[in-house]
């Protein structure tokens, strides 16, 4: 690991455990075994590393969909595709309450967030075909998407406080979400 990578890292632990206001950039410095000028010479301060960190996970995040298969069904795609977010978040749990603390927060970019959104461009893409094959109801996309991603934020939030995780809930949800955007 690289010292940008590890100061990526001890920022993204800190930022989670303790809050964004609680965790100073020396704290981050001592916990990616670095000083401070090195930070600074990668972030010019908190809030661009902070973003950085933000636009990390969203690239991360445009993984989940190398191994899809466009000739499959749209339903079949789409399932898949709430599955492997549900899996790539459940994951990399770190990731989840960053985002979560920090989605609707300012110091997130008008920059950053535009960059963030080709994390979904697949998911768009997915919607629109589906839309024009009449399989998907005609809403806007933009609506869709934000009823998905509440669909997706509230199921993590649920598994996070759960003892034990029952796999049918996972399958239910997915269920109960198709046929909510079906046509």
């Amino acid at each position: 690991m690289n010292k940008k990578e590890a100061i990526l890292s001890a920022a993204i632990t800190l930022l989670t455990e303790k809050g964004v206001h609680n965790t100073p950039m020396s704290a981050i410095a001592k916990a990616a075994g670095t000083g401070m000028g090195t930070i600074y010479n990668y972030y010019s301060n908190k809030d661009a590393l902070i973003n950085a960190i933000y636009i990390n996970i969203k690239q991360e995040e445009t993984k989940v969909f190398t191994a899809f298969d466009a000739t499959k069904p749209i339903k079949t795609q789409f399932e898949n595709y709430y599955a492997a977010i549900i899996d790539f978040f459940i994951t990399h749990p770190t990731y989840f309450q960053f985002m979560e603390q920090l989605q609707a927060s300012p110091i997130i970019t008008e920059s950053s967030r535009n960059e963030g959104q080709k994390s979904i461009t697949e998911v768009y893409n997915l919607l629109k075909k589906g839309q024009q094959q009449r399989i998907i109801k005609s809403i806007n996309i933009d609506e869709l998407l934000m009823f998905i991603g509440g669909s997706i934020l509230s199921y993590l939030r649920w598994h996070f406080n759960q003892k034990e995780t029952k796999t049918t809930t996972l399958n239910n949800q997915i269920n109960l979400l198709w046929d909510a955007i079906k046509a």
